[in-house]
């Protein structure tokens, strides 16, 4: 049995914040090692038939009350959905992936899960990735470039199949080896599979 936790997300992804706040103390807690891996979620939508939830008017308004519940069981800061919900999200998932490279993507991620979810900013908006680049310790100029790099393009699509070819439909995904949990509801389950690993 594998001693990684892959966890699978989009920065559009309101249920992978959620999943973002509590990934790391169960890694530390279970002793793994926790790969972060951005992905596109439409995409992941497309290829496997799966619609977003927002879309559904009787899932949507469920959606709001669960994040409240949620936010409140956790102790986070009330779920505030951005204006341009459906989050454009492309640009922050190649930044992600940058971060990563620089050793840097978990900081990354808090701030950008921050920006959208909790000050309803817009993730496509490049001032505001250029100060989330900034936050998470990235050299703005630098990072903002090296969005467009083919080599960051490919990684985020190889991500984003790698998901789907292991049974991804949605997000947060995680695998312990090849066994797959979905959602931010099913870390209890994920935590008790790695310390039975």
């Amino acid at each position: 049995m594998s001693k990684t936790l892959e966890f699978f997300f989009d920065y559009a992804s309101s249920y992978s914040y959620l999943a973002s706040a509590q990934v790391e103390a169960l890694a530390a807690r279970t002793g793994v090692e926790l790969r972060w891996r951005p992905f596109l979620l439409g995409a992941v939508f497309k290829a496997t038939g799966n619609v977003a939830p927002i879309t559904c008017p009787h899932k949507a308004r469920y959606l709001f009350k669960d994040l409240a519940d949620w936010t409140r069981f956790l102790g986070l800061p009330a779920c505030r959905i951005p204006e341009t919900f459906p989050i454009p999200s492309l640009k922050a998932n190649r930044l992600g992936l940058v971060a990563a490279e620089k050793g840097l993507i978990a900081p990354f991620s808090h701030a950008a899960f921050r920006a959208a979810f909790v000050d309803g900013r817009d993730l496509s908006d490049m001032t505001v990735l250029r100060e989330l680049a900034q936050t998470a310790g990235l050299d703005p100029e630098f990072a903002l470039a090296h969005l467009e790099n083919q080599e960051i393009k490919d990684a985020l699509k190889r991500n984003t199949e790698e998901a789907v070819a292991r049974g991804a439909f949605g997000a947060p995904t995680f695998f312990v080896g090849e066994e797959m949990f979905f959602g931010n509801d099913r870390l209890m389950l994920v935590e008790r599979r790695l310390q039975e690993a």
